[in-house]
């Protein structure tokens, strides 16, 4: 099955592309801002390659009522574990390829952040939801539309995988 099949409009088509190449770039974006430290989210000085945290950072200033539950990832695997999350999810959406289990991972990511910042216990613009809800839906709806067929690679790759679809 194709994009074709599901969306009929083609500026449908385009227009979902675009989500899956913008929410795409935030996750790849975050990977190389914590990686070397280019000064946006994160200074030099905390950038993975010059021995920073970067979700050890983020769990040790947890103060909502999970904040025991994640610390168990507020360690070096819990890092590299968090940045390969980043780097996955944004290269898969802006490819095109491997939507399904880049929408399931970065869907997870965005629960347990949401978790962690858990705007009703914390106080935040809205009690229920926030942006995280937001990036997940787009992650979502990248997959099950199929939007890796439109300015990206995800025909090929499924003709590469074959009947493999959840690799979709």
């Amino acid at each position: 099955m194709y994009q074709e099949q599901i969306v009929t409009s083609p500026g449908a088509r385009k227009t979902l592309a675009i989500g899956r190449i913008i929410i795409g770039w935030v996750f790849f974006w975050a990977f190389i801002d914590k990686l070397f430290g280019l000064g946006f989210m994160t200074p030099a000085e905390r950038a993975w390659i010059n021995g920073g945290t970067p979700a050890q950072g983020f769990i040790k200033g947890i103060e909502g009522p999970f904040h025991d539950v994640f610390q168990v990832f507020a360690n070096p695997f819990g890092d590299a574990l968090f940045m390969v999350g980043l780097l996955g999810i944004g290269v898969a959406m802006l490819a095109g390829a491997g939507l399904r289990i880049a929408a399931v991972t970065g869907t997870l990511l965005m629960l347990f952040m949401y978790l962690a910042e858990l705007p009703g216990a914390l106080g935040g613009t809205n009690p229920i939801t926030d942006s995280h809800w937001v990036e997940a839906m787009l992650l979502i709806i990248a997959a099950v539309t199929l939007s890796g067929d439109t300015w990206g690679v995800g025909k090929w790759w499924a003709k590469m995988i074959g009947n493999k679809t959840w690799l979709r």
